[in-house]
Parts: structure tokens; C-alpha cells; sequence
């Protein structure tokens, strides 16, 4: 399992319930890389997604602790042993955790790389991610050229988690 997140300065991934921003070239980084594939992510950020939609192209996992919460076209599951449980049935597949906060903190331990998009600006924000350059068991294998969107200045990372733990 590896996971996908854009962060700013600060490690922040969200304000409100909103993306910090919307760059095209990483939303579209994170269309290729998820498309085919499992994502799993927390209810709230589906209800950011356009119309509250699953993602397309993907089967979709969403953990609610709401035991009458139902999504047409995905699979919801109710409690992390739950959703570890659900994983199971995708050994072959391919699984990326895409948020938020909450789903994050609850399932890095258990990825082994971190697809991480660095956006060199500080935003206001209420969420943040773990700032994997503090983390002993995570490092940098491998690192893009700076891009840019207008006057903002990016860059794709990958991370290696050295120990993960199994599903």
C-alpha cells in the first residue's frame, strides 16, 4: 500500500475541508497514478470530490465511523480493523491511501512508499500531514526538478518506508 498527498512548507494538506490549492500538473500526477488502482479515503474528503462522487476508474474504500453510511459504486467500511480487514481481498491490486488527515495518520504506518508533492508556499490550514523528513523510518528515493504553476514552485517526491507493517 502507498499513499498520495500534496503538502505545503508546513506539511499542511488541507483548510475547511478544501485542497490548499489545485495545481493541474499534480492533479493530474494523481489521476495516472491512482487510475486502475484502490484508493481509500475517509468520508469527508469523498464529500470534497465534484458531486460527492466516487473516483472513476478506481474502486473506491471509505471509512466512516457512520454504520448508515452508504456510497452507490464503492465499498464503506466502519472501523480501521474493518478496512484492514477489506484490504485483504486486494493483495493483487495495487492500493493508494488519498486522505484525509485522519485516514493518513491511521495507515502510514502500513505504506510503503509516500508519493508526496512539495509546494514551496506556507497556507492557512487546519490539517496537516506527518512530516516525514522527521520520521526515522522514511527517506527520499527519489526527488523532481522544481516545476512551477504561475508563481508557485513544486516538487514530486518519493519516500521509502523502511519497516512498514503487513496487512
Amino acid at each position: 500500500m502507498d499513499l498520495i498527498v500534496a503538502v505545503d512548507n508546513n506539511w499542511a494538506i488541507g483548510n475547511k475541508g478544501e485542497l490548499l490549492v489545485s495545481i493541474p500538473e499534480d492533479m493530474k500526477f494523481f489521476r495516472q497514478t491512482t487510475m486502475g488502482s484502490v484508493v481509500v479515503l475517509g468520508r469527508k474528503t469523498l464529500a470534497g470530490f465534484p458531486n460527492g462522487l466516487p473516483l472513476k476508474g478506481r474502486d473506491n474504500i471509505i471509512l466512516s465511523t457512520n454504520p448508515n453510511y452508504t456510497v452507490k459504486d464503492a465499498t464503506v467500511v466502519h472501523s480501521k480493523e474493518e478496512l484492514l480487514e477489506e484490504l485483504k481481498n486486494y493483495k493483487d491490486r495495487q492500493v493508494y491511501v488519498i486522505g484525509g488527515g485522519v485516514i493518513y495518520d491511521m495507515l502510514l504506518p502500513y505504506c510503503k512508499y509516500a508519493h508526496v508533492t512539495k509546494i514551496n508556499y506556507s497556507y492557512q490550514a487546519d490539517t496537516y500531514f506527518p512530516n516525514l523528513d522527521k520520521l526515522h523510518n522514511w527517506s527520499v528515493v527519489g526527488e523532481s526538478d522544481e516545476h512551477t504553476y504561475f508563481d508557485l514552485e513544486y516538487f514530486f517526491y518519493k519516500y521509502e518506508n523502511s519497516c512498514p507493517l503487513k496487512i
